[in-house]
């Protein structure tokens, strides 16, 4: 039995190391219980894409006021993050007119670009280019060392408690039975019962993504969640290119609300629905950012289920090679394929009370990297 925190975050991913961060920026004692060694999830297996921009709604504020975080703890804790902004290459008319649209609504926030000064910031093919977009305020995250750096951070700050290799068998209220989580409306502490002995805190959350069916299925079938699996690449240029924006294409405008919600959007759908069905088909968001070494990740493919099958289809790989071949007009050769994850349902975030002084709290989006500092605040606020 360790000390009785002030808050306990189940989930040692971005999203449960955000409300870490600011909880202990509050002055609270904090324990974070993580299951794995090391955040192996959604928090590594993504685009490092600080994707602003292209946000509406509560998204937008969250992106908005996470921000600054981001650029803070990257100088603190020792990873990068890069003011780099995002290109957004049109290479149609419809995908024009959508980012003629955003930047209508959205100032300075939205540069658009002719042909040549889209290949004057991106190395891509200039053939059938029809210009595109410099989102300047987006960030790029070195998203494979952010997690654990993250975590080396808040262990050395005082108040704060990280216990990797920590899986959670239940939760609950001082002086009630063993179960699963949450059985009584006492006011004593919260009892975690874990793998390694017991934690207690007046108030926990649990931040583990996807696998909330996991702890509290109840919870994860009113809220219509499920899975979304993701097949991504990281891959090698046949001509070494330098990418410092991230990149996103006509296939991510029919994915993010702020230009999904256009009329070059809906125009474009409509025409791939009878030209290029496949990529609808397959829930493709082709976009690219780069690693530090030179290599590029490349994605993605989106597929729904609760209980996803474990195969990979190749079809789906090659489909996205073939569009990266053809954006960059070079060859390129595959390093590493792997299947990203992220809990989906109705909504963009899930904040749900299970028990007393108990949360769930879940981006059902995709976008947790982008939004993950800015909602931990508004949590914060609301459960504390």
């Amino acid at each position: 039995m360790t000390r009785t925190s002030d808050l306990l975050i189940v989930g040692a991913g971005v999203v449960g190391l955000a409300h870490a961060v600011e909880a202990v920026e509050r002055g609270l004692a904090v324990t974070v219980l993580e299951r794995d060694e090391h955040a192996v999830g959604a928090s590594v297996r993504n685009f490092g894409h600080g994707c602003l921009t292209a946000q509406t709604g509560d998204a937008l504020e969250f992106a908005t006021r996470g921000r600054g975080t981001w650029l803070r703890l990257g100088a603190e804790a020792g990873f990068g993050v890069a003011e780099c902004g995002t290109v957004v290459v049109a290479r149609s008319v419809e995908e024009r007119a959508a980012l003629e649209e955003l930047a209508a609504t959205r100032g300075d926030d939205v540069e658009l670009l002719d042909p040549a000064r889209v290949v004057d910031r991106v190395p891509v093919a200039r053939e059938g280019l029809h210009g595109g977009a410099f989102l300047p305020r987006d960030l790029r995250v070195e998203q494979r060392r952010a997690a654990g750096a993250i975590a080396a951070w808040l262990a050395a700050r005082p108040g704060a408690e990280i216990h990797s290799g920590c899986p959670v068998h239940g939760i609950d209220a001082a002086g009630a039975g063993a179960g699963g989580i949450g059985y009584d409306s006492g006011d004593g502490p919260v009892v975690v019962r874990t793998g390694r002995g017991e934690f207690r805190a007046h108030r926990v959350l649990l931040c583990v993504g996807h696998d909330l069916d996991r702890l509290v299925p109840g919870l994860a079938d009113d809220a219509g969640l499920r899975r979304c699996v993701l097949q991504m690449l990281q891959v090698r240029p046949h001509t070494p290119l330098t990418i410092g924006p991230a990149v996103l294409t006509g296939s991510s405008m029919l994915r993010y609300p702020a230009l999904s919600g256009t009329a070059g959007a809906a125009a474009l759908r409509e025409r791939w629905r009878t030209e290029r069905p496949e990529l609808l088909d397959a829930g493709v968001n082709h976009m690219l950012t780069q690693l530090p070494g030179g290599d590029l990740v490349v994605g993605d493919t989106h597929h729904y289920d609760r209980t996803p099958e474990p195969w990979t289809d190749e079809t789906l790989d090659d489909l996205l090679l073939a569009e990266t071949r053809a954006l960059l007009g070079t060859g390129v050769d595959v390093v590493r394929r792997w299947r990203g994850v992220y809990a989906d349902a109705p909504g963009e975030f899930l904040i749900r009370p299970v028990a007393p002084a108990t949360t769930a709290v879940a981006v059902t989006s995709g976008i947790g990297m982008t939004t993950a500092f800015g909602l931990a605040p508004a949590v914060l606020d609301r459960v504390l």
